[in-house]
């Protein structure tokens, strides 16, 4: 590191030499990890490019409908070339979905009727999925309370998917209409779903009743390996444009992928039944989202290292970790256990001052919709919310785990997250 570089980190950040050291040692540790994710970036890239290419991609398609925005050419071509890069049979892609709870609900209330269960098999489903299902809250417009049931499976202490309860609950309740896997950790304390995982379980699930709905929440787990779930069987997957696919580019939106006729069921609860697809002006926003696209692998490359580094200085600093730097990872959520609420709180707030957007911002927790906690959110973002940009959040909650993810550099990323650790260390 040139020492001029040092003096500004601790002249201008507030980086202490401790942390200064701390950082040359994992960039040492890591090094070898990079190269294998530009591998698969340079993979994913190809994906993006061909599928671009063959839907002969123009500033035509970078179109601005009004109203009801019928034969909009930008957002059905949109959607073919999303179907490319899942190797799937369609897609739908819209602005109008508005986060990847939203997406996963088209999913999910699009698919299932009255008296048919829903069992996820990755236990409990990510925070703001609780009131969607009826699980907690008053269960206005939940699935419970328009008859669809739920059952859930917990996960293996290994992390796995635990297969042989999955097949008896299938054997033993003929309403279980959909097997839902969330991929990625979310407010949780285990390793992200392997596609091998997801490969496994999906296998399993259709070699009993092969019409069960095999559903993907795909949220952080874009372009981190160099297959998707819906190339490995899952029917039907969903994510939001502001995380790793939207690339930093795409202003807001989510995505619902996978077999036509799930796709279509979804699409009417984006709209209505009848109309579906077919309809929905897109605001001059397509343009963004497909360059989004474009840039996402290398974006979520920046993302993911930028974890992996995390994941190493933290430990270096005395931190549980998981995942641990060397471990093999399937989104790009880090997740550092600080055991009091002292240290974590200090750790976004940090994560916000190294942030390029209202770094003079003191983030604090705070009642979120959809939450039942309180939630600490570091995100000084140009897209609000967008969790591919660097950030930082955690319910206020024993044991006191921070989820980072994000970075649309690495070098920016490295700053904030060493910020990140400052702040702790110098409020201790």
């Amino acid at each position: 590191m040139l020492e001029i570089y040092k003096r500004m980190l601790k002249e201008r950040f507030n980086i202490c030499d401790e942390v200064i050291k701390m950082s040359q040692k994992a960039l040492d540790d890591i090094s070898d990890i990079i190269k294998e994710i530009d591998e698969i970036k340079e993979y994913n890239q190809s994906k993006v490019l061909y599928a671009m290419q063959q839907e002969r991609l123009s500033d035509a398609h970078f179109t601005n409908t009004t109203g009801y925005g019928y034969g909009d050419i930008g957002r059905d071509t949109l959607d073919r070339v999303y179907s490319r890069v899942f190797c799937c049979e369609d897609s739908l892609v819209r602005p109008h979905i508005v986060s990847g709870t939203h997406a996963i609900t088209l999913a999910l209330s699009g698919n299932l009727r009255p008296n048919e269960t829903l069992l996820s098999i990755t236990g409990k489903p990510y925070d703001t999925l609780l009131q969607v299902i009826g699980i907690e809250g008053e269960n206005n417009g939940s699935l419970k309370e328009f008859g669809i049931k739920y059952k859930q499976i917990e996960l293996l202490e290994n992390g796995k998917i635990d297969i042989n309860s999955v097949v008896d609950a299938i054997k033993n309740d003929e309403s279980i209409k959909m097997v839902t896997i969330q991929r990625s950790t979310g407010y949780g304390w285990r390793p992200a779903l392997q596609i091998d995982d997801i490969k496994e379980a999906i296998l399993a699930v259709k070699a009993i009743k092969e019409d069960i709905i095999c559903f993907v929440d795909n949220c952080y787990g874009e372009f981190i390996d160099i297959l998707e779930p819906t190339e490995v069987g899952a029917d039907i997957i969903a994510g939001s444009l502001i995380k790793n696919i939207g690339g930093g580019i795409a202003p807001t939106g989510g995505y619902v992928c996978g077999k036509k006729k799930y796709v279509e069921q979804a699409a009417y609860r984006l709209t209505a039944p009848g109309l579906g697809k077919e309809c929905g002006s897109t605001f001059g926003v397509i343009r963004h989202i497909f360059q989004g696209l474009f840039l996402a692998p290398h974006i979520t490359s920046e993302a993911l290292k930028s974890s992996i580094f995390c994941s190493r200085l933290m430990e270096i600093a005395g931190f549980e970790v998981s995942p641990k730097y060397n471990e093999k990872r399937s989104d790009i959520i880090q997740a550092i256990k600080f055991n009091n609420e002292k240290d974590l709180i200090n750790f976004c707030k940090g994560i916000q001052k190294g942030s390029p957007v209202d770094s003079f911002v003191e983030c604090e927790p705070w009642d979120m919709p959809g939450y039942t906690d309180q939630v600490i959110m570091a995100a000084g973002a140009f897209i609000q919310g967008s969790s591919i940009e660097l950030s930082a959040d955690a319910p206020i909650r024993p044991p006191y785990i921070a989820y980072l993810q994000g970075g649309l550099t690495f070098e920016h990323a490295k700053i904030g997250i060493m910020i990140g650790l400052s702040n702790v260390l110098n409020n201790k």
